[in-house]
């Protein structure tokens, strides 16, 4: 029999908010967290915004020294987990930590330390590479950092699907935890990749927004007039227990985790499959899994990146899933505020989920102006709105055709 799941702890570090409560607040607002690249000179490329994380200061949640010796993207990442285990009210001196483990995964890793020791190598020499220049840089580093800091000795991988990623984290904590193999899971993702190398990259495939002028308006998921996608950096982290586990030490329950699908379109590298065969099969089986209505979705956090290809092909996904019931979902995504964190974007929005469903209240689609017609849903334009939530739903997809979907619902004690 498969043990309940419920979400205790809620972690961020994004371009509107450090910690749930900031974050919220920012999604109420209807904030934008884009602005112009300020970590690097980006007068050479055509998109000179992103949405930068504000006010991150390493050292108020990692000592000095190993600061130091590890790259933004473990640096954020472990910042969320410490917000999300104080937000849980876990005593992890009281808990039996061989049975508390971490999936956090990144799309990219360590992409600045590897584009400044690349410049350290080709100006000064191979004798002045960083000695931790390779645990700084690999993908793993962040959820063993995690691990290191509170000691936590159960099961710990690091997923990489693009930008499904942190999605595809807690889903296989989901499935860790059902299984008995863990009483608490920290699942998430984080990114840092606001680069020099990796704008260059992104913009050779012109995946991104160059409405350089107008940042704050760049990320438009589902609008007529959306460009590409603006990449945001940050770290979201989710404690998930076992029900049994959080009411034995009386926790505060977001919401329950109930639904998990990922397949893979093996369509194309980059784009999706445009007629949305693997993101269908992900949000039915989700709801299947879920052992849910699919007229009892109320909510879907979009994956919706403000790209031409993805936004139509979403649509036309959720109204194949959907059908009648598709028109009555409300659809909506925080991108359109957060920019898009690749690896850390599932986290984050599932956070802004569950947070939907506890204050049963939708955050919106902004910069909504002009209508698609090959995107013609209730996708909460510029105002979010208080609604009933009892199931909510949050996609992902990736390069590489990774599609992650999962299923949560509110939470009532009876």
């Amino acid at each position: 029999m498969k043990r309940r799941v419920v979400i205790t702890g809620l972690g961020l570090v994004t371009p509107i908010g450090l910690g749930r409560q900031a974050f919220w607040e920012a999604t109420g607002r209807g904030d934008s967290g884009v602005g112009p690249v300020t970590r690097f000179d980006a007068h050479r490329l055509p998109t000179q915004i992103a949405a930068e994380v504000k006010g991150f200061e390493p050292t108020d949640f990692l000592d000095r020294k190993t600061a130091r010796r590890s790259d933004r993207f473990t640096q954020l990442g472990v910042a969320a987990a410490r917000l999300a285990i104080a937000d849980s009210g876990l005593n992890l001196e009281a808990e039996d930590r061989d049975r508390i483990g971490v999936w956090v995964g990144t799309g990219i890793g360590g992409i600045e330390t590897y584009d400044q020791q690349h410049k350290v190598l080709a100006e000064r020499g191979p004798d002045r590479i960083n000695p931790f220049f390779i645990p700084m840089l690999i993908c793993n580093m962040a959820g063993s950092q995690i691990a290191i800091e509170f000691g936590l000795k159960a099961s710990n991988s690091c997923i990489v699907s693009a930008c499904a990623t942190a999605t595809n984290a807690i889903g296989e904590s989901l499935r860790i935890l059902q299984r008995g193999e863990a009483d608490v899971m920290l699942a998430g993702g984080t990114e840092a990749s606001i680069t020099e190398l990796a704008f260059a990259g992104f913009c050779a495939i012109k995946a991104m927004s160059t409405r350089n002028q107008e940042p704050t308006k760049a990320s438009r998921p589902f609008d007529r007039d959306r460009d590409g996608f603006v990449m945001g950096e940050g770290s979201g982290v989710l404690i998930l227990e076992t029900l049994e586990h959080a009411q034995k030490r009386n926790a505060h329950i977001y919401a329950e985790l109930v639904g998990y699908a990922t397949n893979c379109d093996a369509f194309h590298v980059v784009q999706p499959d445009p007629e949305g065969r693997g993101a269908i099969k992900a949000m039915s089986d989700a709801v299947k899994d879920s052992d849910c209505q699919l007229t009892e979705i109320d909510y879907i956090n979009a994956h919706g990146t403000s790209t031409d290809l993805n936004d139509q092909m979403e649509t036309k996904a959720i109204k194949a899933v959907f059908g009648g019931h598709a028109s009555k979902l409300a659809v909506s995504s925080t991108k359109s505020m957060t920019g898009h964190l690749l690896g850390a974007s599932g986290a984050v929005e599932l956070i802004a989920t569950s947070l939907a469903v506890v204050n049963q209240w939708i955050p919106p689609t902004i910069n909504y102006e002009n209508a698609d017609p090959a995107c013609d849903l209730d996708y909460v334009p510029n105002q979010g709105r208080p609604a009933l939530i009892r199931y909510a739903l949050s996609n992902s997809f990736g390069f590489g055709g990774h599609n992650a979907t999962v299923v949560i619902r509110r939470w009532e004690e009876s």
